[in-house]
């Protein structure tokens, strides 16, 4: 019976230790390194147009990004799911802490209701490739 206590005691001491090393592994992986951009999208990542009537024509929303890691961020391209969505995004480096935009307008016109479009935004942050949302209701003209 002892030797059974004992044995318990020294898996459990052991299995502590192991989770301990483990979540301080992570903490240190969610760090940015010293060579390393971080992307961030600062607010939401989704927008939500609402009701849109489509005699109105194109409607635009701007996505505000960060770079939270201590090198450059370089967004290297931003593609949209179709051609009704198009982008424009901030094309120089965006510096440790700084703030660039990625503006997405949709043109309604022909286009299905309820609409979702995405939005692929690629780079060389720490994820790689990072995915705004728009999407909507279109009331027909």
């Amino acid at each position: 019976m002892k030797r059974l206590l004992y044995a318990f005691t020294i898996f459990m001491l052991t299995a502590c230790f192991t989770s301990a090393q483990e979540k301080s592994n992570q903490e240190k992986n969610d760090q940015p390194k010293e060579n390393e951009a971080v992307f961030a999208v600062v607010g939401e990542s989704i927008h939500d147009f609402g009701t849109i009537k489509e005699a109105d024509g194109s409607v635009t929303h701007t996505f505000k990004i960060k770079n939270e890691g201590k090198a450059p961020l370089v967004i290297t391209r931003v593609t949209a799911s179709c051609g009704c969505t198009t982008p424009e995004y901030t094309k120089e480096p965006i510096g440790s802490g700084k703030t660039g935009e990625i503006k997405v307008s949709f043109n309604p016109s022909g286009q299905q209701s309820p609409f979702t479009k995405n939005v692929s935004v690629y780079s060389n942050g720490k994820t790689g490739t990072s995915v705004l949302t728009i999407k909507g209701l279109i009331e027909g003209k």
